[in-house]
């Protein structure tokens, strides 16, 4: 058999077992979530398979790219970092794997099916395969922290609520982790079995702050720390706290229906060149002439497209900010 068709074949190999291997993992993922639809957090449905606490405990804490201690797993710190905060449960390598792999076929397919050059090929590689996963996470973790900055002000009143009832601190974070839905109540939760299991109340939710990502817990973890060494109502310090970040979200939300306008233009703005050039190409493809055959029309292209970058990115941070 030629060489040709032998790769073709292989070729075909593996885009089949890429779309049998997506069609699993949404299906595996539909089924998991309607058989968690009766429970309020992760943490809960796996305490409910009656495993023991301290297994389920390294169980949640290995799902999410880290040690059985609660320590990054990877020498990358950063990138462990990144998974982790984004909340995706599963073995971290089996993620970069599934994106390096459908990089690679898509970059075969381009090349040897449609006739793509090698750079065209070796960028789709790089981007499905390397930029790809990271925008995916990085998208995972801005939405996860928004949920918790949500959740967050009401789990602090309710630690307040239970803290004056006269609860111990534990009893109160254990409290929040039954009654709060995903991402917090696990999150609360697995705080909670690590006091149990040893840690101290300020590295359980240094360890916390880590996991999360959000800053509003890095000022929980200052402030139980503050209190731990010089002492004081710990009541008055997390119902100030709770009240800090709810009026920080309130700001949050205003600024951004303030600059919804900004936003929209910078949209509009940006899509419309390339908008116009489509439309140009489909219905008048010899638009342009003989143009596309000068030496200049790349260099010109990309310092244009490198400006318009530039620009999409001034008016990204102009309606974006930072507090």
């Amino acid at each position: 058999m030629p060489t040709g068709q032998t790769l073709l074949y292989f070729i075909y190999v593996l885009a089949a077992a890429s779309v049998i291997l997506a069609a699993e993992s949404f299906y595996l993922s539909f089924a998991s979530r309607r058989k968690r639809a009766g429970v309020i957090n992760r943490r809960l449905q796996r305490l409910g398979e009656d495993a023991p606490a301290e297994q389920s405990l390294q169980s949640l804490l290995q799902e999410r790219g880290l040690t059985a201690s609660g320590d990054f797993l990877f020498g990358a710190v950063a990138l462990n970092r990144l998974y982790t905060q984004s909340g995706i449960t599963g073995n971290p390598l089996a993620f970069a794997a599934m994106f390096l792999l459908a990089g690679t076929v898509f970059a075969l397919v381009l090349s040897l099916l449609f006739g793509f050059s090698a750079i065209v090929a070796l960028a789709v590689f790089v981007f499905i395969g390397l930029v790809l996963p990271l925008l995916v996470l990085r998208r995972a973790r801005n939405k996860r922290i928004q949920k918790f900055a949500a959740q967050l002000p009401d789990a602090l009143d309710m630690i307040v609520r239970s803290l004056r009832a006269g609860h111990p601190t534990t009893v109160a974070i254990g409290l929040v982790a039954r009654e709060m839905p995903d991402p917090l109540g696990t999150e609360f939760g697995i705080v909670s079995d690590e006091i149990t299991f040893g840690l101290s109340l300020e590295q359980a939710v240094r360890k916390l702050s880590e996991r999360v990502g959000f800053e509003g817990l890095h000022l929980m973890s200052v402030s139980l720390s503050i209190q731990a060494k010089t002492g004081g109502n710990l009541t008055e310090i997390l119902s100030n706290l709770a009240s800090v970040l709810r009026e920080r979200q309130k700001l949050r939300l205003k600024i951004r229906a303030l600059s919804a306008e900004g936003r929209m233009s910078a949209w509009i703005i940006s899509l419309f060149p390339v908008f116009m050039f489509g439309i140009l190409m489909g219905i008048a493809p010899s638009y342009y002439g003989g143009v596309w055959d000068s030496p200049l029309i790349l260099p010109v292209f990309t310092i244009f497209g490198l400006w318009a970058l530039l620009g999409v990115f001034i008016m990204y941070r102009m309606v974006n900010f930072d507090f």
